[in-house]
């Protein structure tokens, strides 16, 4: 799923970006100081809200210079925040992106204005998310920052940088799951070092080019459409500031989402991508018209029949009844969506292969205390839904790997596996296989359970 990186060029520096899905309309996303989308795109959630984007509009994401995969710029010589709208249209005319959408999260929202107000003619509208015009605090401006305070902050982050106590701090709402702390952890490495994060933002605070930036002298000269996005309980933007920019961009809205998460997608991020899909169509669909990304889960009572048949309808229903009380309990408890039963298994989706797969495994498990077994298959891609239930070949595939499977294996495909990669889920080759109506040939593999 992951797209291919393109750099467009300001002087003699590169600047990285992606593209995902068709315009027009386009969306220019620009998320802040530090990512790495090529590991970001390792996490189901970020696939599944990234496509969803990519049903309604073209999602050009760049990373600034000297952030993420662009070229690195010298600390002591870091460009001014203004020069981040230069970078911003040197992305768009690379990707032949006439107007679009600027959506502006953290520290990439004053530029997200100043783009807007100097810009008009390129456009279309505004998203703030979880930003402010300044950050520190001011005798007009009393809700942001004090300087002592940013001085702690970044002496925190610098100290947690790369552990999965930070996640705790940055994603509160996904810190109980330990897959999630450990890939989170790796991300943050992968953004940069510890040393380095304490100096890049030393180096800006002390150029004055961070956390005194003022914007709000542009706020009065915004006349595209402007939606404002921001956490009720937001620790690094507190919700005032978010207020404020709603009050002095005219004709703007504000919503504000439930939750303390400083990323948009993990907490909300359905809704988040529902409003911003509003904001730029004129109205929410939530992806029903459009085919999105999921994890489809197949499972099947071996020898149901005979079974049925040893036992009689009495006994074989409260097989069933048991099978299918222990389904919806595991569905639930890995967060999937139980789709349907199908007599003697059931069909569900998850937004993430590792859920799907663990559900798999405590299903399997579950099922044998009570002397019954079941195959389970489990592929990846982009389904269709229709009032309650789900179409298109993903199904196919998976139904046709779990035939594949023997009793009491939890068989995925390769795409599942490559999405899994990194995950603590051990996985062992069973080579390639004919899927029956389906093209070509398959790698599947066997989860291993010790």
């Amino acid at each position: 799923m992951q797209p291919e990186t393109h750099y467009a060029r300001l002087e003699n520096e590169r600047i990285a970006y992606q593209t995902v899905g068709e315009g027009p309309p386009d969306l220019l996303l620009a998320t802040g100081s530090f990512s790495n989308p090529d590991i970001e795109w390792e996490d189901p959630t970020f696939v599944r809200i990234a496509m969803r984007l990519a049903s309604f509009c073209r999602m050009i994401r760049f990373d600034r210079r000297g952030t993420g995969m662009s070229d690195p710029v010298p600390l002591h010589a870091l460009p001014p925040w203004e020069s981040y709208v230069e970078e911003a249209v040197a992305v768009m005319d690379h990707a032949s992106s006439e107007i679009a959408t600027v959506m502006a999260v953290f520290d990439a929202g004053p530029m997200g204005m100043l783009f807007a107000a100097t810009k008009p003619e390129r456009t279309a509208g505004l998203i703030l998310a979880n930003t402010s015009a300044r950050a520190l605090s001011a005798p007009d401006y009393p809700f942001g920052l004090p300087r002592e305070v940013a001085d702690q902050l970044i002496e925190q982050m610098s100290e947690l940088w790369g552990t999965e106590a930070l996640v705790w701090f940055l994603v509160p709402s996904r810190a109980g799951d330990e897959r999630f702390r450990r890939w989170h952890a790796r991300l943050q490495r992968a953004m940069t070092s510890p040393g380095a994060l304490q100096a890049y933002l030393r180096a800006l605070y002390d150029m004055r080019a961070l956390y005194d930036v003022d914007a709000r002298p542009v706020l009065s000269s915004i006349q595209a459409p402007t939606l404002v996005l921001h956490r009720k309980d937001a620790a690094l933007a507190p919700l005032e500031q978010g207020r404020y920019l709603a009050e002095h961009i005219e004709g703007a809205r504000l919503v504000e989402l439930e939750g303390s998460d400083a990323a948009l997608i993990y907490e909300g991020g359905d809704l988040v991508a529902d409003l911003i899909e509003e904001f730029m169509t004129g109205e929410r669909r939530g992806g029903r018209a459009n085919r999105v990304l999921a994890t489809v889960l197949f499972t099947d009572i071996v020898g149901s029949t005979e079974q049925a048949a040893e036992l009689g309808d009495e006994r074989w229903r409260e097989v069933l009844d048991a099978h299918d009380d222990a389904a919806a309990g595991c569905v639930e408890r890995y967060g999937g969506q139980l789709i349907k039963t199908t007599g003697d298994g059931i069909m569900a989706t998850f937004d993430g292969p590792g859920r799907g797969i663990r559900c798999g495994l405590a299903l399997r498990d579950a099922l044998r205390g009570i002397g019954t077994d079941v195959r389970v298959g489990l592929h990846t891609g982009e389904i269709e839904l229709r009032r309650g239930d789900i179409g298109g070949l993903t199904v196919h595939i998976a139904a046709r790997v779990m035939g594949e499977a023997s009793p009491g294996e939890v068989l995925v495909s390769g795409t599942v596996r490559d999405l899994a990669t990194g995950s603590d889920i051990v996985l062992e080759d069973r080579g390639t296989h004919a899927l029956r109506g389906v093209a070509g040939e398959w790698r599947l593999f066997a989860v291993w359970s010790g």
